[in-house]
């Protein structure tokens, strides 16, 4: 099958849930925003913001908050992680960008999602590992929570979408064979495509 640096960077990304203490550095994680920043958005607009937090006592200042909201929640297995005193949603990674976008678009969460894909494949390829955190996505409204992000950057009008957990995986961690699913047609596009292409002859 063909391939190319860029397909291998593809196939070589992994979420990492176990991270070293060492931070990254600032020229990687500029490199890693910037790549977000070139990812495709609804009619351009490109409204998303990404807020980098590399402080330790901010991050876990954030994960109680969170905590917090989820002691409150309806749902038994959300509070339970808000009673937890092990709980940490970020894994303990030493860096997290928050990306959050006006959500008066309907496609706003797209966006955020294609710039956090790209943030996963450009810290891949700077041998950096990472993680999609999606706690802060339902508890960004709430007042203890929103209060912080407010205090970290995200603008007061944003809906944060997702984060990305950056940092270097703990010496031991094992990364799991990525497999693709079986019954995955890879022909069907291919065959619309030339259809499609007929079609406008």
């Amino acid at each position: 099958m063909k391939t190319n640096e860029v397909l291998e960077t593809i196939k070589a990304r992994r979420s990492v849930r176990a991270y070293d203490r060492k931070q990254i550095p600032a020229d990687d994680l500029n490199a890693i925003l910037e790549a977000g920043a070139y990812a495709p958005s609804g009619m351009h607009y490109e409204t998303w913001h990404f807020t980098a937090v590399c402080n330790t006592v901010k991050l876990e200042e954030l994960n109680e908050r969170i905590k917090g909201a989820f002691a409150k929640s309806d749902d038994k297995h959300l509070r339970e992680r808000g009673h937890s005193e092990t709980y940490c949603c970020y894994y303990h990674a030493p860096t997290l960008v928050i990306v959050s976008n006006e959500p008066k678009q309907w496609w706003a969460g797209m966006d955020c999602a294609c710039a956090i894909e790209n943030m996963f494949l450009a810290a891949t390829s700077l041998g950096i590992a990472s993680c999609w955190i999606n706690q802060l996505g339902t508890t960004c409204d709430d007042p203890e929570v929103r209060a912080y992000l407010t205090s970290l950057g995200v603008p007061e009008n944003h809906k944060v979408y997702g984060c990305v957990a950056l940092g270097y995986k703990a010496e031991g961690t094992l990364l799991k064979e990525k497999t693709v699913k079986a019954g995955t047609d890879r022909k069907s596009t291919r065959l619309n495509s030339s259809h499609s292409a007929r079609s406008r002859m």
